[in-house]
């Protein structure tokens, strides 16, 4: 029998729940593309599942990619850094160094 003093077990928070409500946030051809915006996620804090959608090429072809899951409240938030992503001017390749005054 349990002690009346003691508290109901708690779920542990760093282990998944089953019957969490995830909705998907990004997809994308490039898996690369969706590693790049996985870390974002990550940075952020906000925790992601990267699931390949993989179809056969002889029947599908060039069918597939990645997606990015997210938690549903985490949603807002995760698809705001994704936009901010977006928005972002593309890194300029042949500018690698800075450039000195002196």
């Amino acid at each position: 029998m349990p002690e009346p003093n003691t508290p109901a077990a708690q779920p542990d928070p760093r282990q998944p729940d089953p019957n969490e409500k995830l909705v998907k946030i990004f997809d994308t051809e490039q898996e690369t593309e969706a590693i790049v915006v996985k870390g974002l996620l990550d940075s952020a804090g906000i925790e992601s599942d990267l699931k390949s959608i993989d179809a056969p090429q002889d029947t599908f072809p060039g069918v597939g990619g990645t997606i990015l899951l997210v938690r549903e409240e985490d949603a807002a938030e995760a698809e705001k850094i994704i936009e901010e992503y977006r928005q972002s001017p593309p890194l300029d390749d042949d500018d690698e160094t800075a450039e000195i005054n002196g």
